[in-house]
């Protein structure tokens, strides 16, 4: 469960902290965006760096660290279906080429990326302030509300998993041992009450909504109002320009492979 502790929110004072929720999205939707143009590994190796000063600066190496860690088991499984189902449209070779492999770490680091930049901008960017953004944006409050409401609950739901898999545990129930069928077995004593659970919130979050007259007046004000300032058209800015740049790479210049550059 620890790589949700990368959707949760640390309030730290820091510059990444105080920017535009907005811009930071934007940020991340260009990284996300040159992610997927690129195949090849050095591209992708380029990209994982990228977002490493925003988790220095902002103090949240630890949690963004925790949120790799929670991805590893998926990245592996990306690796090992890449590598099995490229292995037999090659027709079975003798001996797995540099190339094969080197697709299979991309497609992996492809995965990383998103994981990673998106890691950062839950960390640093508040519920509140990116309700609030979607709002000024002309998203209709109902979406906003739901979206900000799911970014609240995924990380509480995954502390309360971890707390169920730990009670669970110290009553002799063993999530480790026996084939993969009896593995997944013994986590229906861990869903169902976490099923149950999430249930229960949901149902004492719509009591507590009708009580306050959700929905009751159309017309909304904010105690805050979000405005850009120099260090967010400055990062927009660079948002653009590194898309700018990762288009005429992707369009004109061949990427060589890694393998040939360190054959040299």
């Amino acid at each position: 469960m620890s790589v949700f502790d990368g959707l949760k929110f640390r309030k730290v004072s820091s510059p990444v902290h105080n920017l535009d929720p907005r811009v930071k999205f934007f940020f991340v939707c260009v990284l996300f965006v040159v992610a997927v143009m690129f195949v090849q590994l050095l591209p992708l190796l380029v990209l994982f760096f990228v977002p490493l000063p925003f988790v220095f600066v902002a103090g949240v190496k630890r949690e963004w660290i925790r949120s790799l860690k929670g991805a590893s088991m998926l990245a592996f499984i990306i690796f090992f279906f890449n590598f099995i189902f490229n292995y037999i449209y090659n027709e079975y070779p003798k001996i797995p080429s540099a190339s094969l492999i080197e697709y299979s770490v991309a497609m992996t680091l492809r995965f990383v990326v998103m994981v990673e930049t998106f890691s950062v901008f839950f960390l640093t960017t508040s519920p509140d302030l990116l309700g609030l953004a979607l709002e000024q944006s002309r998203v209709p409050y109902e979406f906003c509300f739901a979206f900000t409401t799911a970014v609240r609950f995924v990380p509480v739901l995954a502390e309360e998993a971890q707390t169920i898999m730990d009670a669970q545990k110290s009553r002799g129930l063993e999530l480790e041992r026996g084939n993969f069928l009896k593995r997944i077995r013994n986590y229906i004593p861990i869903l169902i009450p976490l099923i149950v659970s999430a249930i229960r919130r949901s149902l004492e979050l719509a009591e507590a909504m009708e009580s306050r007259a959700w929905g009751a007046t159309k017309k909304r004000t904010n105690l805050y109002v979000l405005k850009l300032r120099r260090t967010d058209y400055a990062l927009a800015f660079i948002s653009i320009l590194m898309l700018i740049l990762a288009v005429l790479v992707w369009r004109f210049i061949p990427i060589p492979a890694l393998n040939t550059l360190l054959s040299f």
